[in-house]
């Protein structure tokens, strides 16, 4: 680890380390320069929890975080304060996680920045999020997914690729 850190904008008691996952939320070392714009500006809120946070996520979603399933909400008002269509213009449910299944085109290898949604309970549930990275733990292959609402708050958290629904590619 290179001992750099960042100190986010919006929350300063939250950190971005560079290069390890060493109990902090990170965007790798490698990644650093060449994340995209809407990496950078989700990534300004990791840290951000429902409820210590709400009013700042109420405004920045355009949901009440406490009372919103709001994984797709945050999707959506990154790929918004970035100006880049969301899944408002494919779905008449924007913030349902499985809203993001024909926003884009699909992948089958996921790159930095795709939009990941993955299954969760029925078949009409998810949980979307971006692609930072994939890690491989005891054999399992895990997606790097910076989200909103993973354990009530926006971070990175590891999810086992055999969850993945789909993978797609926004059109820049």
């Amino acid at each position: 680890m290179s001992g750099v850190v960042h100190h986010l904008k919006h929350f300063p008691k939250s950190c971005i380390l560079i290069g390890s996952l060493a109990g902090c939320s990170i965007l790798s070392e490698e990644h650093d320069l060449s994340h995209p714009d809407y990496i950078k500006l989700g990534a300004e809120y990791i840290g951000y929890s429902e409820t210590e946070h709400r009013s700042d996520l109420r405004n920045f979603l355009k949901v009440d975080p406490v009372n919103t399933e709001w994984c797709a909400a945050y999707v959506n008002a990154v790929l918004r304060d970035s100006e880049i269509p969301g899944s408002e213009t494919v779905s008449e449910n924007p913030y349902m996680a499985r809203s993001f299944m024909d926003l884009g085109y699909k992948v089958n290898t996921p790159e930095h920045g795709d939009i990941v949604v993955l299954k969760r309970g029925e078949p009409w549930e998810g949980h979307v999020g971006f692609y930072l990275d994939l890690k491989i733990i005891g054999g399992d292959v895990y997606y790097q997914i910076l989200g909103g609402n993973q354990d009530n708050s926006v971070s990175i958290k590891l999810f086992r690729a055999d969850r993945v629904v789909t993978v797609r590619r926004l059109i820049l």
